[in-house]
Parts: structure tokens; sequence; C-alpha cells
């Protein structure tokens, strides 16, 4: 799967060589990239050229050795070019602080909307200085998300690095067959809500060969996403890779298709989690960790159908259904004793939950505990799960 994909990248960046483009360098737009001007004017003069432009490619250049400030800016598509290529080898930083931004309470800093084929390459970083934000204890819902793609079909994202977002580095929204790879990202563990990367409403999302370290989840997936593989991901400092949460004031979710392999969770709060609201309606199902390795994890394996955040009471009538579900091949070490905790609904239970080739031992080489309560599943290590299964699957 891995080899096909690098392919399918490599023909698609190859395909930029042999078909009608033009290169659009921002610096011919007016940019200063002295990292003190505001150039977001220049950005949206070369957005509109290059999208309106008559080539088959578009091909943006955001050159190296200039840092470029920028203000929120979304990026609107459809283009006339059928995709657009940006190689991004500069930096590109927020306002320094929070009362510098033109949009004080953003949802986005750069966003991409109904762009088609849209590749974004290269060395660069994106600086979204949010420790202002953080300090300031400013509410998530006023706090910008550093790089946001919605309906953005097609999309490749490799090489780049991202630091310091206010809040989500990475999200995507309802976009089809996505790429992401070697990328870097890098926020304080300290830093609220700094997930990695957002999947939401998204299929066939690729995400691998990458490092996260962030003050939330490395990456999260909620609803409407199918077909997620995320291979090879370093993640840590963070709060592991997630599903969810799922199901918050009653919604309706459905997540399918997630597969998650060769990770590594390094000092991570959490490991694979899945975690659903009581109340909630839909499901989560076919969906695998497989072959972790664990440095000083928190919480390596966590089912969480009972998810209640700061304080906010979920219903109790009714639940997201859990099934299909495979822990496999985890090893590695533990910083708490209570590594592995599926707690599951008394409405639904955890159904067809698989735990194999489970090896976690703690710092001082003792093994960690199970805790259960309504899960259906099987093993074939009868020390470690037997009481768990069989003791907590009366319907």
């Amino acid at each position: 799967m891995e080899t096909i994909l690098g392919l399918s990248i490599l023909v698609n960046l190859l395909c930029f060589s042999f078909v009608k483009s033009q290169n659009y360098n921002v610096l011919d737009f007016g940019a200063k990239g002295d990292g003190q001007t505001d150039d977001s004017y220049a950005f949206a003069k070369m957005w509109n050229a290059t999208c309106g432009g008559e080539e088959s490619i578009g091909k943006l250049v955001i050159p190296a050795g200039k840092t470029f400030l920028l203000q929120p800016r979304v990026f609107q598509g459809p283009c006339r070019s059928s995709s657009i290529h940006i190689q991004f080898d500069g930096v590109i930083v927020a306002p320094s602080n929070k009362e510098a931004w033109s949009i004080p309470k953003s949802q986005m800093w750069i966003g991409f909307s109904d762009v088609t084929g849209l590749a974004i390459v290269g060395s660069g970083t994106i600086n979204g200085r949010g420790s202002s934000f953080w300090e300031q204890k400013v509410k998530v819902s006023e706090r910008a998300t550093a790089l946001h793609f919605s309906r953005c079909d097609n999309l490749t994202i490799n090489g780049i690095t991202l630091i310091d977002s206010p809040k989500s580095h990475i999200s995507i929204q309802v976009s089809k067959t996505v790429a992401i790879s070697k990328i870097n990202i890098s926020s304080p563990e300290s830093s609220p809500n700094t997930d990695g990367i957002n999947v939401h409403g998204s299929t066939d999302v690729n995400i691998f060969d990458s490092t996260i370290q962030s003050g939330d989840d490395c990456i999260a997936i909620s609803t409407g996403s199918v077909n997620i593989n995320i291979t090879r991901i370093n993640c840590g400092p963070g709060h592991g890779i997630s599903v969810g949460s799922l199901g918050e004031d009653g919604e309706k979710a459905e997540v399918s298709g997630v597969q998650v392999t060769h990770c590594t969770f390094n000092r991570t709060m959490n490991g694979a989690r899945i975690k659903t609201w009581p109340g909630g309606e839909g499901y989560a199902r076919d969906i695998s960790f497989e072959d972790i390795t664990l440095i000083d994890a928190k919480n390596p394996i966590i089912i969480d159908q009972n998810y209640i955040d700061k304080g906010r009471h979920g219903q109790t009538d009714s639940a997201v259904m859990i099934s299909n579900i495979t822990f496999v091949g985890f090893r590695g070490t533990s910083l708490t004793k209570d590594a592995m905790t599926l707690d599951c609904s008394p409405i639904t239970h955890c159904k067809d939950v698989v735990m194999d080739g489970i090896n976690i031992t703690m710092a001082g080489g003792e093994k960690p505990t199970v805790n259960c309560q309504y899960v259906d599943g099987e093993s074939s290590d009868i020390n470690l799960m037997h009481d768990c299964f069989k003791g907590n699957t009366t319907a």
C-alpha cells in the first residue's frame, strides 16, 4: 500500500514537468519577504493570477531565503487550471501576537477552499506564533487553525514544517484522496488544543512518514471520515492518535475504515484512543491499530464510550456503536499501571474487539493492568484478557 501511494505521489509531481505550466513567484507580485511587511496582498494577487490562468497546471513559487508575513487569508477555488502546484521553500509567519491579527477571532489563518489537485511541496516552514493565544488562555473558538483545507480533492502535502499554531496545525474537511507525507509538526507539550492533523468528513486520506509533536492529539479523526490510513508516524509529545470524540450533544457519528500501523508513541498522554460521548448515535467501526511501539507512554490503549469533557455531561439513553476494533502488536513501556482501559456502554457494548500480541511493561518491568466493562471480544492472551472479555460479555 505504501509503495503504491509513494509511486502515485511521484507520478503526480512528475506530471508537472510534461504539461503546460507557468511559474508565478510571489516576489514578482510585490512581496517583500522581510518578515515585517504584510505580504498578504501580494499572495492574493499571485493566487488570483495562478487560479485564473490558462495553464493546465498553475505553479506558485514561495522561494527559500525569504520570510513572508501573512494575515488570515482564504485562497478560493475552483480554479481554471486542473491543478495547482505550490513550491514552498521559504518561511511564512503569522502576525507577531494576538493583538496584531487583522481578524483576532479568525477560525483559520491560511485556508484553501474548493481547489482540486492542489499540491504543497518543499522544505518551507509555517510558523503560527501561537504563544500569545495560549498565554492569554484565549477560548478555542477564538483561535485559528494554521492550515485549513475544505473541499480540496486530490490534495498532496509533502516535506513542509508547521510550528506553534494557535490551535490545530492542519485541518482536512470534506475532501477526497489526500496524501500527507514527510512533514514535521511541532508545538510545546503545554500548548492547548494544538492538534497536529484533524480529519473531518473526508475519504481516502493517507498520512505517513511524519513526526508530530503537539499539546493535543497528534492526529484526530472525526465524523464522516472513511478509509483513513496512518503509517509510520512518530507521535510525541501529544495525546496520541484518536478516533473522536464522536456523538457530542447527541449528534450522529459515522467513522469507518481506519488503519493505524507502524507508529510510535513517545511519552504521549495517550496512545491509541477511541472516544465517544454518551447520548450520541451512529457508529465507529472497522478500526485497527497494529504494530505500535510505546516509549514511556501513558494510557497506551483506550476505548472510552463514556467520554465527558471539562465537566460537561452527556446523555445516557443512547451511544455511538463501536465494533470490529483491533489492537495488535503493541510493545514497549507504559508510565501508568492502568495501561489499557476499555470503558464501554451498557447500552451497546463494544463488539468484536481483538487484543493480540500485547507486550507492554512498566518502567520497572512489572506488568500493567487491563480495566474494562461491557466489552465483547477475543484474545489469544488468556492471562491478560480472560477476566476482561469473559467477565463482561453478558448482553
